[in-house]
């Protein structure tokens, strides 16, 4: 492969495994980038040989047929001031914001949270689960996939008894299957079309 071609791909690697923030499935990124599993390995190869030889914070984990972006053992205690801190004080807006999401439109995943929020959430989701506010669970549709909802200890913290309790809950839950419904149509009325091209 091209060293031009080697270094697109394992850019386009690092970015995908940073917002994923949890391990991926090889085949995964076959899947995303298009480009043979040959070509995936010789650009995670190379971007593990970066990643180690420039001084970097971050480093790959292989396990089985997953790959992860992790911050490397040299930082840990690094990682662990600020996630110690980040416990002790009051729940950051945008932790309020993902427990949000969590809370109304849970069972939901990390890549749906990332959707609505517009940034990689991992860090604050980790940080929900810490607390104890945030539970997650195996999607029974895709293993691979994990769900968050909210926590037992989240509701007797915000005292109610279920989680339909919170403010207008029953009106977010309205809004989103009207626009369930309405992606839905959208998607019935392209695929006509689509199969007359």
């Amino acid at each position: 492969m091209e060293e031009q071609e080697l270094k697109k791909i394992s850019a386009s690697i690092e970015a995908l495994l940073f917002i994923y923030g949890e391990p991926i499935e090889i085949k995964k990124l076959v899947d995303i980038l298009g480009v043979k599993k040959e070509q995936i390995e010789e650009a995670l190869n190379a971007l593990k040989d970066a990643l180690n030889n420039n001084n970097r914070g971050l480093a790959l984990v292989f396990h089985d047929t997953k790959i992860q972006l992790v911050t490397k053992p040299d930082f840990a205690n690094i990682v662990e001031k600020i996630v110690k801190e980040e416990y002790e004080e009051n729940l950051t807006p945008a932790a309020l914001e993902t427990l949000s999401l969590i809370g109304y439109l849970g069972p939901i995943s990390r890549n749906q949270i990332d959707y609505y929020r517009g940034v990689n959430s991992s860090y604050t989701v980790r940080n929900l689960m810490m607390r104890g506010l945030v539970e997650k669970s195996h999607d029974a549709k895709n293993q691979h996939i994990f769900l968050y909802q909210a926590t037992v200890d989240l509701l007797k913290h915000l005292g109610i008894s279920k989680i339909d309790e919170l403010p207008d809950y029953q009106k977010f839950q309205t809004i989103l299957a009207n626009k369930e419904a309405e992606v839905k149509e959208n998607i019935e009325q392209i695929q006509p079309n689509s199969e007359a091209i």
